[in-house]
């Protein structure tokens, strides 16, 4: 097949061409026809599947986390409850307002009862603290002699109340007086923790109408 064959082509007459010369023209005009279509639609398919496929593993990751999620609600919704629980439990070892003072004369009574001699016992009630709207932290200041059997007798009647009561700041100094060297003087700081009944409200401040 050469030039020549295609330059005496009829136009007009395609029905009679060459078998040749018509197949290889066809065979041209598919594989136009197949850039063509690759061309406008296919590498845009292409395109949109990557895109698909993307959002297809965020989704399945997304799908995944949530059913963690999911799997683990009813253990930690448990865990809730039992933090509930603890807290309730907490917060009825915590003294009101009101049975603040009968604690203050039992740890009193405690340092007598242990054999200390008390020397300081000063609740400072201007040092309180609020915290985070939940209870009012109440320092106490002890100062007592004593010798170390006492003492310990006195930290674990403390320790062993039903009212939560921490010990601070503990200074323990031996006694310089003479026929007292087996005296201790103590000094700590014991903490209250009140149970605080009703969030603190400031007072509204009424306007005062004119008269006219």
């Amino acid at each position: 097949m050469t030039l020549e064959d295609f330059s005496h082509l009829d136009p007009a007459n395609f029905g009679n061409w060459p078998v040749p010369i018509k197949g290889l023209i066809i065979l041209v005009l598919c594989i136009a026809a197949l850039f063509a279509g690759y061309w406008f639609d296919t590498q845009n398919q292409m395109a949109e599947l990557v895109n698909v496929i993307q959002e297809e593993d965020t989704l399945k990751k997304n799908f995944k986390r949530k059913q963690l999620k999911a799997a683990s609600l009813p253990k930690l919704e448990k865990q809730l409850v039992e933090i509930k629980i603890i807290l309730d439990e907490l917060f009825n070892k915590l003294p009101s307002d009101a049975q603040v003072d009968d604690l203050i004369r039992n740890i009193s009574q405690m340092v007598l009862g242990s054999g200390l001699k008390q020397e300081l016992f000063e609740p400072q009630y201007k040092g309180q603290r609020e915290e985070k709207g939940l209870y009012v932290k109440l320092p106490v200041k002890l100062r007592a002699t004593g010798d170390y059997h006492a003492f310990g007798k006195f930290v674990s009647d403390v320790a062993a109340m039903t009212r939560i009561v921490t010990q601070h700041d503990v200074s323990i100094s031996t006694s310089k007086k003479r026929g007292t060297e087996n005296r201790l003087t103590i000094e700590l700081t014991l903490q209250i923790y009140r149970y605080l009944d009703e969030p603190t409200k400031k007072p509204v401040k009424k306007k005062k109408r004119r008269k006219k």
